[in-house]
């Protein structure tokens, strides 16, 4: 207990020393809106790593006598929409999840053995060796009982609908678009935070160049913010330790 007791503290302690330089941040930043990031390449941010996904063999493009058209080509004609790297299309963002399941699990099992010695033996054993009150066929009784119930449900409903603005990062070599977007609102001392990646094809760009969510393979959607309201209804770093750490 006393073991427990210090490694509890000593990462108390060491949580506290961590969360000192966002405590100072949050300090200075008293009476002040949240700053908005600067806008940056995401190309350049930490932990980016270029998209490589299963591709066909490459084929050389070629032009047909008396014709027009390229081999590889996916329209006859040239139109703006996003293509190539730093094009810039719109996501429509559109979730709209709901899952409710339930579950019961119960188990019941009940066991009972014995153990004992009849005839001349268990009455030899009853007379020489036991104590009165005891007897050889009745030498061992083994019970045993477990019960095990259990309940689970999920209830979950969410609803998302905005538009964001995303930048082709990266062309695969198959012609499919890497594009990710970000955009950020600050009202008043709250700022929300829209982050939409992923894998798209040209083809499913419309003609106003818009492309829908659930149409971005390997789609990674974030909504959050930072700010007043946020920080108020998250617990203390304290707290949170001590959901970690402890047992009970």
């Amino acid at each position: 207990m006393i073991t427990l007791s210090k490694n509890l503290l000593a990462s108390i302690a060491l949580a506290a020393l961590a969360s000192g330089c966002s405590t100072a941040d949050q300090l200075a930043q008293v009476g002040q809106q949240p700053a908005l990031n600067a806008i940056q390449d995401p190309t350049t941010q930490p932990g980016y790593r270029p998209v490589q996904m299963p591709m066909p063999e490459p084929q050389q493009a070629h032009y047909s006598p008396n014709s027009l058209w390229q081999s590889g080509s996916r329209a006859f004609f040239k139109d703006q929409r996003a293509n190539q790297v730093g094009d810039i299309l719109t996501v429509v963002v559109t979730i709209d999840d709901s899952a409710e399941i339930e579950n019961k699990t119960e188990r019941s099992r009940t066991d009972s053995s014995g153990a004992g010695v009849g005839g001349a033996l268990g009455t030899a054993i009853d007379t020489i060796f036991l104590p009165a009150g005891m007897a050889a066929s009745d030498l061992a009784n083994v019970n045993s009982s477990s019960n095990f119930k259990g309940d689970g449900s999920v209830d979950r409903n969410e609803t998302l609908q905005t538009t964001v603005a995303a930048v082709v990062t990266q062309v695969l070599p198959n012609g499919n678009l890497v594009i990710e977007g970000r955009q950020e609102v600050r009202v008043n001392f709250e700022v929300r935070e829209l982050i939409v990646a992923g894998i798209v094809r040209p083809e499913d760009i419309t003609a106003n160049n818009r492309i829908a969510s659930e149409q971005i393979a390997e789609a990674r959607i974030g909504y959050g913010g930072r700010g007043q309201i946020t920080t108020v209804q998250q617990p203390r770093v304290g707290n949170q330790v001590l959901d970690i750490l402890l047992p009970f």
